[in-house]
């Protein structure tokens, strides 16, 4: 019979982010026939007894399976990508997934360098043979459509010199807008876009401290629209945005498109800014990364994160 040592750790290499490759072939590539009928019985998450007397595969964990095992080949497949492809193909995929997806648009729009987001506008061109500014205008249906075009048509001013009187006026018209949140949409506010979308990131994080000096609160605090919300974190605080988004898509019961998140942020962020979301993470949460991961994925996906996260300290 199998042991129950064992039993826990196939169980484990089935359960989390990614497929313990090692431990199935370990485990279960020598187990005998009532090894594995007790395995079967053991896991009813994963297997259900059938009426005529045996234990088959549940479906939809099936379906979940599939997804935990092509996770190694689709962070690898990421990884090896030209940048500004994969920055294409995160933007395409997103718009396939409809407004619960968009939070990865305002990642593309606001944390990329200039440089790098007219590159991605390039390869998009490329792949798709229009535009990502045309698709994003006719995927988007909903008032945060305006938004997203003007983030992902920005070239922002990249150097250290800012007006502070500019950004105190704009930090009064952030001000006015969210007050007058009841009579104009502030997604709809053109002038609250612009601000967001134009300015350099220097000035915005002047517009920030000036906003706090004026409301007492901090921008991202009084913005109840999720995409503002997420707008101005990832122009301001981006390894704080990043580390709640890596957090969120650790936990146990998160869905499968949740999950993607650990993929694509570890990916996208390895080689830009990992150790101080690292250090981020650590204060946000009590943990390291590099320990959560080790405790929630797993095999050859897991030691693929921990070896990116690795770089650079």
């Amino acid at each position: 019979m199998a042991h129950t040592e064992e039993l826990q750790a196939l169980t484990k290499a089935f359960s989390g982010h990614g497929i313990d490759e090692k431990s199935l072939i370990s485990i279960l590539g020598k187990w005998e026939p009532e090894e594995r009928k007790t395995f079967r019985k053991g896991n009813p998450h994963l297997f259900t007894e059938d009426e005529r007397q045996f234990e088959k595969w549940n479906d939809h964990q099936v379906r979940l399976l599939k997804h935990e095992f092509v996770r190694f080949k689709n962070a690898v497949v990421l990884w090896a990508m030209h940048p500004w492809e994969r920055d294409a193909r995160l933007a395409k995929e997103a718009l396939k997934k409809g407004p619960q997806a968009y939070g990865v648009l305002v990642e593309i729009g606001c944390t990329r360098s200039s440089e790098v987001l007219l590159g991605a506008r390039r390869a998009y061109h490329s792949l798709f043979d229009q535009s990502i500014e045309e698709d994003v205008a006719s995927h988007v249906h909903g008032p945060e459509r305006k938004l997203l075009v003007a983030l992902l048509s920005a070239y922002r001013y990249e150097g250290s010199k800012l007006k502070d009187d500019a950004a105190k006026s704009d930090a009064k018209k952030l001000s006015i807008a969210i007050k007058n949140g009841h009579n104009k949409a502030i997604i709809e506010d053109d002038e609250v876009i612009r601000i967001l979308s134009t300015r350099s990131k220097p000035h915005i994080h002047a517009v920030y401290k000036h906003y706090k000096e004026i409301s007492g609160n901090n921008l991202d605090e009084d913005l109840e629209d999720l995409r503002f919300k997420e707008t101005v974190q990832c122009l301001c605080a981006p390894q704080t945005y990043f580390s709640k988004v890596l957090d969120a898509a650790l936990r146990l019961d998160v869905d499968k498109n949740g999950k993607k998140a650990l993929t694509r942020v570890i990916v996208t962020r390895a080689d830009i800014d990992m150790k101080e979301i690292k250090v981020e993470y650590n204060e946000l949460y009590g943990v390291s990364l590099s320990q959560k991961i080790e405790d929630t994925a797993n095999g050859n996906y897991k030691d693929f994160l921990l070896t990116l996260i690795a770089r650079g300290g």
